[in-house]
């Protein structure tokens, strides 16, 4: 049961014989009592006059999967199959995340017949969403008072990733083509084979002059490689308590998602085999195996649901798992952000568990300290202490070899699959 703003107003009009009354000189209590009980026997009058919500029929439609902050647009089809006319007010209860409209729709619904609600939602956030039910108000003939339910139907939305480091693929697939045999690769190693023979033009490396094919032809010849394709990437994804860390609107652990799915996009348009692994103390997400066009579907659907969890890393376990993804893995990538020197102790102790040929890559998204800017002298403390750790454990992690990547949310991803093309450039990987 609920009232509408009519009922105050009733009750209000009963104040004008009251005055009157009073000015008469005549007691008004029985009056007001009087008055009181008509309300009241009015309002329990429209409550079960009123058609129960429990005799619509309320279906659901719409998509099942949408991306992050770009609108979604949803149906409810309500039936009323009863034989009386039907005035209702509806509301979709989906969860504040979701970006729902909060007010109801009015539908009038003859016997028999059907009216469909728009519900438009903007989620925030990935993951799943869920819809509570469907709030119904059905009113009486007086508009006094009415009944009011809940009818249990389920609705359900995807909000994928938004991958909005997407913008940055297609600069980032121009330079991968230029080092796909279009031109010398500058340093050679392990990660170069030989592709084709073209003539040298000034500014090229002397070095990668063919002198018998040169001998051969009328022209200096120039070998000309490409980076190797078929190397396996496995990209680690810290979901434990520093991953959680808010930054802008979203959190750490959104920003190593954009950069693992950029990297991914990269890596498999190279050729290379791509493994992703989400974990902290359990495995959250595990991706191997997938090439092509499939890869990054999957990888989208894998990483919806996956939310930090406010516990430490078990670094063992997490590079333990990682080793069983690829023993031959080229490059491991472990997004992640060690916060104090103590914590770190874990992390590097664990790094010699991944192989020992692997080109290991560290990236984190870091905050805006505001370093000798701020005027608070205790927060100034802070972020000069928070600065000098973070300094010394990337100073540790260089010392043991590995590639350490540090920027803003906006820029992990394009720095990351920068070092990505740094290393397929020289060779390395």
């Amino acid at each position: 049961m609920y009232v509408t703003g009519r009922l105050p107003l009733l009750v209000a009009l009963g104040a004008v014989p009251t005055v009157l009354l009073s000015i008469a000189g005549i007691e008004p209590w029985a009056t007001v009592l009087g008055w009181i009980a008509l309300c009241t026997l009015l309002t329990a009058g429209d409550v079960l006059v009123a058609p129960g919500p429990d005799a619509l029929t309320i279906r659901r439609s719409g998509p099942g999967k949408s991306l992050t902050a770009r609108r979604v647009d949803v149906a409810l089809t309500v039936v009323n199959p009863t034989r009386r006319t039907v005035r209702a007010r509806v509301r979709d209860l989906w969860q504040p995340t979701a970006g729902a409209d909060p007010d109801r729709a009015e539908v009038y619904l003859a016997a028999g017949e059907a009216a469909e609600v728009p519900v438009s939602l903007l989620p925030r956030r990935r993951g799943a969403l869920r819809s509570a039910g469907i709030a119904v108000r059905t009113s009486g003939p007086l508009g006094l008072a009415g009944r009011s339910a809940v009818l249990a139907v389920p609705g359900t939305l995807r909000v994928l990733p938004p991958f909005d480091s997407r913008r940055h693929l297609p600069a980032r697939l121009s330079r991968l083509r230029e080092l796909d045999g279009n031109t010398s690769v500058q340093v050679r190693g392990q990660g170069t084979e030989f592709d084709s023979l073209r003539e040298y033009v000034r500014g090229d490396d002397v070095r990668s002059i063919d002198w018998r094919a040169t001998a051969r032809a009328s022209a200096t010849m120039l070998r000309t490689w490409r980076p190797e394709r078929d190397r396996h990437i496995i990209v680690v994804i810290d979901t434990g308590r520093t991953a959680a860390v808010r930054i802008g609107d979203g959190t750490r652990l959104d920003a190593a998602i954009e950069a693992a799915l950029l990297l991914s996009a990269l890596a498999s348009a190279a050729g290379d085999h791509v493994h992703v692994l989400m974990f902290d103390r359990a495995v959250r997400a595990r991706v191997t195996g997938r090439e092509g066009s499939a890869l990054m579907p999957t990888l989208v659907d894998a990483m919806v649901g996956v939310e930090a969890q406010l516990i430490d890393t078990d670094w063992d376990a997490a590079f333990g798992q990682a080793r069983r993804l690829s023993t031959r893995a080229a490059m491991v990538v472990v997004l992640t952000t060690q916060d104090s020197p103590e914590t770190a102790r874990g992390f590097l102790g664990a790094l010699p568990l991944l192989p020992s040929s692997a080109q290991i890559v560290v990236a984190s998204a870091g905050t805006d300290l505001d370093v000798g800017t701020t005027a608070d002298p205790f927060r100034a403390a802070a972020n000069e202490r928070t600065h000098l750790d973070g300094e010394r454990i990337a100073s540790a992690l260089a010392r043991a070899g590995v590639d350490v990547i540090s920027a803003t949310a906006d820029d992990l991803a394009p720095r990351l699959a920068d070092r990505y093309l740094a290393l397929k450039s020289l060779g390395r990987l």
